[in-house]
């Protein structure tokens, strides 16, 4: 699984990443997280607004910063 974190280095940003880290050890699910702060190769993506969050190059939330439970979820759906 590859998990990127969108976002150009603010503070939300930081948190989405540390918060999906946090959901990655709660699981065990092994997974690749790369930040990706480009504005253009975020805006390949069709995101507007950051912080986003994509797995396997699908697009899951973007615009706001999820906690680890809420990502815990998508991570079972994406599984």
């Amino acid at each position: 699984m590859m998990i990127k974190i969108l976002g150009t280095g603010c503070k939300n940003c930081v948190t989405l990443a540390e918060n999906t880290k946090a959901a990655l050890e709660e699981t065990g699910i092994a997974a690749e997280v790369i930040k990706v702060t480009d504005i253009k190769d975020i805006m390949a993506y069709g995101v507007m607004s950051t912080p986003a969050l994509v797995i396997d190059e699908k697009v899951v939330s973007f615009g706001k910063v999820l906690k680890p439970k809420e990502i815990v979820k998508i991570l079972e759906t994406a599984k």
